[in-house]
């Protein structure tokens, strides 16, 4: 998607949201009431004293971080616009929350953009590529930031039409050439993805490790590493019986590359 277009998304996103939020503040006995705003995060913690925001089980209608040092854990994200949880930060931590059947924009679940970024034990579910290029996790540098030590842990991405972790640096795809996106751990998720031709996307992003996933659906391939998303490490991961081969590379990516011999082409 151009970037101007991604920029107009996400700030109509917000205006709604914000809109959301206030109508409620303003008519609690309305009928807007009965719907769940979109929780919007914009005041973080220290390092040491992270922000905590625990939903205990209750649902809202997306999330939206732009902050720093930040815990959002324990949400219901049901029939959010898309994406369902959007984060934008450094120290941030996304945890045990449910994303179900996001709708509009590119129809996916997360997006992440910043530093020392963790989202573990997260289940996704419904991704439609009805409204788009919808992925269980996205990630791009145009007008956001790069992303920097990025641990995906224990994540269910479920009955998902494109892919389960779509990740371009500013040098890749629509990028804008500032900064970098670099060591990302992709570890013990489950991915089924129904429409892609692989599972996990990366383009210019450095030193990948990609252990102990499981792929459930017969993509072409599992993995993807291109343009220059060098230093890469795959190992421990299952494949569906019917996936062609586990891992795709082009030549700008191969070095330092460790892992299964690449099958074909990302």
């Amino acid at each position: 998607m151009p970037t101007s277009s991604r920029r107009a998304l996400r700030t109509a996103a917000l205006l709604a949201a914000a809109a959301a939020m206030a109508a409620t503040a303003l008519y609690p006995s309305s009928a807007s009431a009965a719907a769940h705003p979109r929780l919007i995060v914009t005041h973080g913690g220290t390092t040491a004293h992270p922000a905590v925001y625990d939903g205990h089980g209750r649902t809202v209608a997306g999330i939206t971080v732009e902050a720093h040092h930040v815990i959002v854990e324990n949400y219901r994200v049901t029939r959010p616009e898309a994406p369902g949880i959007e984060i934008t930060g450094d120290d941030i931590t996304v945890r045990n929350n449910t994303v179900s059947r996001p709708h509009g924009g590119d129809g996916d679940g997360m997006r992440f953009f910043g530093d020392d970024l963790k989202i573990q034990h997260n289940t996704v579910r419904g991704a439609s590529n009805r409204y788009g290029h919808a992925d269980c996790m996205q990630t791009f540098a145009s007008d956001t930031p790069p992303s920097r030590h990025v641990l995906i842990e224990g994540n269910r991405c479920e009955h998902i039409d494109n892919m389960c972790v779509m990740a371009e640096g500013s040098n890749g795809g629509e990028g804008d050439g500032r900064g970098h996106s670099f060591d990302f751990t992709i570890r013990d998720n489950y991915c089924e993805t129904l429409k892609a031709s692989q599972a996990l996307m990366f383009e210019d992003v450095q030193h990948v490790t990609v252990v102990g996933n499981t792929f459930a659906a017969p993509t072409d391939h599992a993995i993807g590493l291109a343009i220059h998303s060098t230093n890469a490490h795959v190992c421990g991961n299952r494949t569906n019986p019917r996936v062609r081969y586990e891992v795709g590379v082009d030549a700008s990516s191969r070095p330092g590359y460790r892992g299964p011999k690449p099958g074909g082409p990302p």
